[in-house]
């Protein structure tokens, strides 16, 4: 990079490894010296909650605000109901108005962890696009935005391309997508002043058509910039795991789980990890991460708590690390464990080990937990299982029992009283 910039959220981001392109880096730089600046980062309503593959540009939001700038978090509200078409092979499942808002609400408890909404001038702010999206008139905007967009220069954008190269259909709800999305960029210019949006790689194309739309419409200088698509040194997409997604909303995932996800990140992930997700000097992590053999396990703990701190906050990741150390250095239970609760009716004469193992989320199917068992991977309270057929009664599980898939995965088995 020849130009070295002044401002303190690039030279931050920069020094952490958020940056991947900027429109116009020094452009965006000389807007930052001159105080504070809005953006913002589009999140569709999709899910309840939001996952680890979120983390990375919310922590980007975080230093945005640190470094004395304005967020703001767009709920698509208006764009779930179409569905964003990017790199995806086929089309998304159409969500009702009432599944939107619950979702949002989900999403907002845990943008609340990271940043401060309030009225200040560097106070987040959360919209929802629907205000815009819902109320337009179809003709008007044809006329008025759909002019502004090539078909040939929209067929030519990857997440299209890799679509129909495919040969999977695209629907014209989807390719309407990337308009939606632009005119969120133009409506966020004129409503709130905000000159910069921001995203994953994958979202290069629609943020250059926001960026074009405002620039032929009100012939505003704006911007865009995005994050690298991450993946982990051993080539898995980031915030997955065997069992699915990791969730942001303890109701869906534990502390603890959340916790042990960090803790077991691969040794050449931690130093970048640190810079990424916490915000500890980059000189102290590059030295954690730079640590060799058991000590880097060091790291991944400072790595654990730091994470786990920001959203669940310090009392979580305490017990967390507590309940680690007891299952992993004392072979104990751990009170902070995920757990399967069974009543009576459900064990009945009796429930198999395999499907207590698939039922507690150490394997993802009865197949798979009785190929676990066979190869010796799975233990019942820190004893080896050879047996996929035991039966456990109501008796067995009079107190509380510890399953284990290999070293690192536990859960507890509980009878309801």
């Amino acid at each position: 990079m020849t130009y070295q910039p002044k401002s303190d959220f690039l030279r931050e981001i920069i020094a952490r490894g958020f940056l991947a392109d900027c429109t116009d880096l020094q452009g965006l730089d000389e807007t930052l010296l001159k105080g504070p600046v809005t953006c913002y980062i589009g999140y569709d309503a999709t899910a309840k909650s939001l996952h680890v593959g979120h983390l990375l540009n919310i922590m980007l939001l975080r230093w945005w605000q640190k470094t004395g700038n304005r967020p703001i978090t767009l709920m698509g509200g208006g764009t779930t109901k179409v569905g964003d078409p990017s790199f995806r092979a086929d089309e998304r499942p159409l969500l009702t108005p009432d599944q939107i808002d619950a979702n949002i609400a989900g999403m907002q408890r845990v943008f609340d962890r990271y940043l401060g909404y309030d009225a200040s001038v560097t106070g987040a702010v959360m919209l929802n696009n629907a205000e815009w999206l819902d109320g337009l008139n179809y003709l008007d905007f044809l006329r008025d935005i759909g002019r502004h967009f090539s078909v040939n220069r929209m067929l030519s954008f990857e997440s299209v391309k890799s679509r129909l190269d495919r040969e999977q259909s695209l629907s014209f709800l989807e390719f309407n997508y990337m308009i939606l999305q632009a005119y969120d960029f133009l409506e966020l210019y004129r409503r709130e002043g905000c000159v910069l949006q921001m995203g994953g790689s994958d979202q290069w194309g629609n943020i250059v058509n926001g960026i074009d739309l405002t620039r032929r419409v009100l012939d505003a200088q704006i911007f865009g910039l995005t994050t690298p698509l991450l993946t982990t040194s051993d080539g898995r997409k980031m915030g997955k795991s065997q069992g699915g997604a990791i969730w942001l909303d303890g109701d869906m995932l534990s502390p603890y789980e959340f916790w042990q996800f960090w803790r077991n990140t691969t040794d050449a992930d931690v130093g970048r990890f640190l810079k990424l997700y916490t915000e500890l000097p980059v000189a102290e992590c590059d030295r954690l991460g730079a640590l060799q053999g058991a000590e880097i396990n060091e790291g991944k703990i400072i790595l654990a708590n730091a994470v786990t701190t920001l959203l669940h906050g310090a009392e979580a990741a305490q017990a967390a690390e507590a309940t680690a150390r007891e299952v992993f250095e004392k072979g104990g239970m751990g009170d902070d464990l995920p757990t399967l609760t069974l009543t009576a009716a459900e064990i009945g004469e009796g429930i198999s080990i395999a499907q207590l193992i698939t039922r507690s989320g150490l394997a993802a199917s009865g197949k798979e937990a009785k190929r676990l068992i066979a190869e010796g991977g799975a233990r019942m309270n820190d004893e080896g299982l050879t047996d996929a057929g035991l039966m456990l009664t109501t008796a067995d599980l009079a107190q509380p029992i510890k399953l284990s898939a290999g070293k690192k995965r536990h859960a507890l088995v509980v009878l309801q009283d």
